[in-house]
């Protein structure tokens, strides 16, 4: 395989760390042409500012497209048109109408397409994943997500629902195997362009729902979930990946290897585009990712709840 990172800001750099460990970086691609030397330099592989440069001058299987969510419609868009595998930092695209269009393009050219999700691979998600698929608590009914941190400095045209919240929306829609029947959301801003806090109900068929609160305002960085479930609470932090799982009869902490998740994510890309794996985020499923962080935007916008009818 033969990748190709396109965009080394902020989280792009660690992608084409991994990429470069696992030996499949081929070329560097960056609007800042210093930026894109830099990594391109410290990795030992070809450096572009243009992706059509890019194009023209590398032989490659498939590309991770890290660069600010305004620019993945066309860029994607062109990768595909040319036959190549996909990998799309979150949000795939800012409109669910455009995303819908990549995985029609993808699909008529028959190659990979697929969305960072990272947390589907945190360890600790994955565990929880077993607990509510197994029902070895009983069944899943609500959902609780916090997350906080500072504003990262790269973020410029998004808010916290698409930049943020949408990592709950997909998780939410993962431990429930559903997608929600109805959104309703608060969000405002105060120290930003955009809205810089947000806190959305998800409704799910069976009154089962999902709450999702994230800011940029607080200057602490948390990352944690609570499952409750009918016979425990199951709570997790995303960052120490540590479990715990509280019942009648106490608290149990399972043991359980700490792994990188974007390392996980990038193989399960990289062995879809050779049919090894089947692809664990799959187009569609982000493209309504994208439909709830809309209709999140539009409930808080209007006081309202938004009703969905999602694939």
């Amino acid at each position: 395989m033969k990748v190709v990172q396109i965009g080394v800001g902020g989280w792009g750099k660690n992608h084409a760390r991994i990429l470069s460990q696992i030996g499949v970086l081929t070329a560097i691609c960056d609007v800042d042409s210093n930026k894109a030397k830099e990594v391109g330099t410290k990795y030992s592989v070809n450096h572009y500012s243009s992706l059509d440069l890019l194009l023209e001058s590398e032989k490659f299987d498939a590309a991770i497209v890290c660069t600010p969510t305004s620019t993945h419609f066309s860029i994607a868009t062109n990768l595909l048109q040319q036959k190549k595998n996909v990998f799309v930092e979150k949000p795939m695209t800012y409109l669910s109408h455009e995303g819908e269009h990549l995985r029609n393009v993808a699909h008529k050219n028959k190659v990979v397409l697929t969305c960072g999700y990272v947390e589907r691979f945190n360890p600790a998600v994955g565990l929880v994943k077993e607990y509510v698929k197994s029902k070895r608590f009983g069944e899943l009914i609500m959902l609780e997500f916090h997350r906080e941190n500072r504003m990262p400095l790269h973020i410029k045209d998004v808010g916290i629902i698409y930049d943020t919240s949408v990592h709950d929306i997909d998780t939410a829609m993962w431990l429930f195997d559903d997608t929600p029947e109805v959104v309703f959301a608060r969000s405002g801003k105060i120290r930003h362009d955009h809205e810089d806090f947000a806190t959305i109900v998800l409704g799910f068929k069976d009154n089962k729902i999902a709450i999702i609160s994230s800011n940029w305002i607080t200057p602490t960085r948390i990352r944690k979930f609570e499952a409750v479930c009918g016979d425990a609470i199951i709570s997790s932090d995303f960052i120490s990946q540590e479990v715990k799982i509280i019942t009648e009869n106490g608290i149990e902490i399972p043991k359980k290897e700490i792994e990188e998740p974007l390392l996980l994510e990038i193989k399960n890309f990289l062995a879809a585009c050779e049919g090894k794996e089947e692809l664990l985020v799959k187009p569609e499923q982000a493209v309504n990712t994208t439909k709830i962080a809309e209709a999140a935007l539009l409930s808080s916008q209007k006081g309202t709840p938004i009703y969905l009818d999602l694939k």
